[in-house]
């Protein structure tokens, strides 16, 4: 009888043990969708990081934008282009940039990936520049044949495998877009998907645009490493 009680209690214990690992570990086996915005309401859900799929939620326009009350001065932030080279945001000084920051498995920040090469297609220049900073792990070897398959030819390679930028810029999920001055500055975020160059968002940014003055004295052209895809 004793050791049948023993046995017992040690069973209740493991099962005790067991549920509270479960209950504990869920977060880190299936972290909670990032919140993000859908492009179109009739398309199906966006597949999660988790494998699950984010809430039916509406086009993610001007409304979200959320401007800061004032340009707020950002952290240092390294990364590499596409060659494998160091970069940072210093090299686009003198630019207004939208730093646009995105993963692969992301199924929002894949369905807008078309429309934000379009506007660099359309705005990109001295004054303004897109720069979409890729947070896959596989580096390159994940982001090229993606820019390949889906025809992307006008942004260049930015890669954060890292993912440093997200701590460091408090990021809260995938896609968010940062809208920086040419001094260097967040004028604003934007968190879920965008259609980047429809007309109300393309008028929208064409007014911070004009602000950039091209790349600052001494600085160097970014290369960015771009993806010849052939189109």
């Amino acid at each position: 009888m004793r050791t049948l009680t023993a046995t017992a209690t040690v069973c209740v214990c493991l099962a005790g043990v067991g549920a509270w690992w479960a209950a504990d570990a869920l977060p880190l086996s299936a972290p909670a969708a990032p919140t993000v915005l859908r492009l179109d309401a009739p398309s199906p859900p966006a597949a999660s990081p988790a494998g699950g799929a984010a809430g039916a939620q509406t086009i993610a326009g001007l409304e979200k934008y959320k401007g800061a009350e004032t340009p707020k001065p950002l952290p240092p932030l390294s990364f590499v282009d596409g060659e494998g080279r160091r970069a940072d945001l210093s090299q686009f000084a003198g630019r207004v940039v939208l730093l646009n920051l995105w993963a692969t498995w992301c199924g929002p920040c894949v369905k807008e990936m078309p429309s934000l090469d379009r506007l660099q297609g359309q705005l990109g220049g001295p004054g303004f520049q897109v720069v979409a900073l890729s947070l896959d792990r596989g580096g390159r070897n994940a982001v090229e044949p993606f820019y390949q398959k889906t025809g992307v030819k006008n942004l260049a390679l930015f890669l954060d495998p890292g993912s440093a930028s997200m701590q460091a810029l408090g990021l809260r999920g995938l896609p968010t877009t940062l809208l920086i001055d040419a001094e260097g500055r967040e004028l604003g975020r934007m968190e879920g998907a965008v259609e980047w160059d429809s007309p109300e968002v393309l008028a929208f940014l064409r007014g911070y645009a004009g602000r950039g003055n091209g790349p600052a004295r001494g600085g160097s052209q970014p290369s960015g490493g771009v993806v010849k895809t052939g189109g």
